[in-house]
């Protein structure tokens, strides 16, 4: 198995189904896990130090920190429903606790930060809807903590794919730090498929092919990209969702199409 590809657990004693950790991922910026809790769950921890989007994937909760508290977040019963989510920013240092009002499917995504902006909500008519890509090279992306909410490092959205298309294509990457033409952005894919029995590949590649690894992800898989172009392809018949988490030194997400398959958005 490619030590890119992280396969979903049974929920263990907290409900958590994921975990990259990035000393453990071999990289410095993105913290990435998944819970999925029964309704009367609690899960405690504390954003150390990092900055932490918490998004609610599915369900409904309440979380508190020890100063605030926000009720009731969420509402979709699937990340399928074509609706935004709910989510909450959380700076440094802030102890959390969410407890699950119903069955809930939580993302908590991280990454290092100094403490610049003070926890807030971000409501579904927060995030910003683009359509991309055309035929079979469209999808449909989410931002929820990218260019219309602030943060340190942290840029996170979702992207849904209709069965039959390719989605991160043409094939871009984001691994130097190269002015006003590209940034280093690690990044983590956490995929669902429709039915859930599906599948869908992952391609991740550099120019060199020192890194070439096309993987065959199922639901609840992550895929992790340190470097490379990462194109994702969907059979027919299985729509695929997969949430992105993205952090680098800068917060910009500036990225380099592969110059061999430049050409199809011309086209």
């Amino acid at each position: 198995m490619s030590k890119l590809l992280s396969q979903s657990t049974a929920p263990d004693e907290r409900g958590r189904i994921q975990c990259v950790d990035p000393e453990l991922a071999g990289w410095e910026y993105v913290g990435f896990e998944a819970f999925k809790l029964e309704k009367g769950m609690c899960l405690k921890d504390t954003s150390a130090g990092t900055e932490v989007c918490l998004v609610v994937l599915a369900g409904k909760a309440n979380i508190s920190t020890e100063n605030e508290s926000w009720q009731g977040l969420g509402g979709r019963s699937s990340v399928f429903d074509e609706q935004a989510p709910y989510a909450l920013y959380l700076p440094p240092n802030e102890s959390f606790l969410v407890e699950a009002v119903t069955d809930l499917e939580l993302a908590v995504c991280r990454a290092p930060a100094l403490g610049k902006f003070p926890a807030r909500l971000i409501k579904p008519d927060d995030c910003e809807y683009d359509t991309r890509g055309e035929g079979a090279n469209r999808r449909h992306v989410c931002n929820i903590l990218f260019g219309n909410a602030s943060a340190e490092r942290l840029l996170v959205c979702e992207v849904l794919t209709p069965g039959g298309n390719w989605s991160s294509y043409p094939p871009h990457k984001h691994d130097e730090e190269r002015g006003s033409e590209e940034t280093r952005l690690e990044e983590t894919y956490y995929h669902r498929l429709n039915p859930p029995q599906g599948f869908a590949f992952q391609r991740v590649y550099t120019d060199d092919r020192s890194l070439d690894e096309t993987m065959t992800v199922t639901d609840n898989d992550v895929v992790m990209v340190p470097e490379g172009y990462h194109p994702v392809g969907a059979p027919h018949g299985y729509d695929l969702y997969y949430l992105n988490v993205m952090a680098g030194p800068k917060r910009k997400w500036l990225f380099h199409n592969d110059p061999d398959h430049e050409w199809i958005i011309g086209s």
